[in-house]
């Protein structure tokens, strides 16, 4: 799977505030089970925000995740200058970090 394709299954989480969860992104075989996988494909513009769709958010479900502009999200994700942590992780508000989108 080319990296390409990786973050959009982030974006993905991200966007559903952690209703669908992004898998560690590899393969193995199991004779056993059968494997599944869908494909789906956007592609936001960059001027487009990043974050947390704001209709599934409130105060039960508050924001887990930051929100950044397209662009900005894009250079970080390949520039890969995110210090040993996921994409993800970077992008998940810490407790106190005050970054919200509601």
């Amino acid at each position: 799977m080319s990296t390409a394709y990786i973050w959009y299954y982030v974006i993905l989480q991200i966007l559903s505030n952690g209703a669908y969860t992004s898998i560690e992104h590899r393969a193995t075989v199991n004779s056993e089970k059968e494997r599944i996988s869908i494909a789906m494909f956007f592609n936001p513009k960059f001027e487009a925000k990043i974050g947390p769709l704001t209709s599934i958010l409130s105060p039960q479900n508050p924001p887990l995740f930051k929100s950044i502009g397209m662009e900005e999200y894009v250079k970080d994700f390949f520039s890969r200058n995110i210090n040993g942590k996921s994409h993800l992780e970077k992008m998940r508000i810490k407790s106190g970090d005050g970054n919200t989108t509601a």
